[in-house]
């Protein structure tokens, strides 16, 4: 008979995917949990089996709509309730993790006012992958263990052996995971600096450096409606690159984003499972975030180091 584990994982509606594959890695069934819907909105969350004096992972992207983050919250309650021994929230996607400062006036920090609701509520520990900003960090007052989605795009990167490649970022604000890349790469990096009319829209566009003739390769931390990293792509084959591929950890993918992406100059569109991905495009692929997960897990537990699970240059 196997040894009881002293963890117990447990996911929410949206993020079952993933937690079944991190289950699989990890060799454990996923925990029994009933949420259940009223016709007017609300729901409520239910442990189906006993979490007492257990350390219970709840994986959950809080991705739009915002019932991913109540679902979340409501977990956290019940297992505090339950007399769980700790709890870790398992939060792959951060959502609402660009709105991390005060960019005019009278305007809310939405990233701080959810670490906040995420505290209150009584998480103990926070995983999450590529934060908007490594700095949220520090809105936590619980540790945070923050993973890095280049633990799996680099290896993809480099099995691909392209030549003359080049890194480049679709806007100035992602110049250091984008540096971080071509270091590791050893490769040139190029900039795209832009302006926006409004949010979701891209007013101009120019390349800082030199693309003519090169595997060109665009790096964000996610891919929203698509509008910059396909404006880009398209700017970098008028500008003679050779072909021009995207990486982005979260493919939250709204709205138009699987059109613009089909449409474009873009060879593939490569992003995490953080976030599931519905819309078929047949330029997307997706790479799996569930052993790095599975893992952190594993040596949370042992009360081991993650830091070897960062690739360093």
């Amino acid at each position: 008979m196997s040894e009881k584990k002293s963890f117990k994982v447990f996911s929410g509606t949206k993020s079952k995917y993933l937690a079944e594959k991190i289950c699989a890695s990890l060799g454990c069934e996923l925990g029994k949990l009933q949420i259940t819907k009223f016709a007017d909105g609300e729901f409520s969350v239910s442990y189906e089996e006993s979490i007492r004096g257990r350390d219970v992972f709840l994986v959950q992207s809080t991705f739009p709509n915002s019932d991913n983050l109540m679902e979340l919250l409501l977990m956290i309650d019940a297992a505090k309730r339950a007399s769980a021994k700790s709890i870790i929230a398992v939060v792959p996607y951060f959502g609402w993790a660009r709105q991390d400062r005060k960019d005019k006036p009278r305007v809310s920090i939405a990233a701080k006012l959810v670490a906040d609701m995420l505290s209150v509520a009584g998480i103990d520990r926070l995983i999450t992958m590529d934060l908007h900003a490594d700095q949220e960090q520090g809105f936590f007052n619980v540790p945070v263990d923050h993973l890095y989605a280049s633990s799996v795009m680099l290896p993809y990167i480099q099995s691909l052996n392209l030549e003359n490649l080049v890194i480049a970022t679709p806007d100035v604000g992602g110049s250091k995971r984008a540096s971080m890349y071509s270091k590791y790469l050893n490769c040139p990096m190029v900039l795209c600096n832009k302006s926006r009319k409004k949010p979701n829209e891209v007013a101009s566009m120019q390349i800082i450096g030199d693309v003519k003739d090169a595997n060109v390769i665009l790096v964000d931390d996610m891919v929203d409606t698509a509008g910059t990293i396909t404006k880009a792509a398209d700017l970098m084959k008028e500008n003679g690159a050779r072909s021009v591929r995207a990486i982005a950890s979260h493919g939250v993918m709204s709205g138009p984003a699987s059109e613009r992406v089909q449409d474009s100059a873009l060879v593939e569109m490569v992003f995490t499972d953080s976030i599931p991905y519905s819309d078929r495009c047949a330029k997307v692929k997706q790479l799996s975030i569930a052993d790095l997960i599975a893992e952190t897990i594993r040596r949370v537990e042992t009360n081991e180091s993650i830091s070897s699970q960062y690739l360093t240059i």
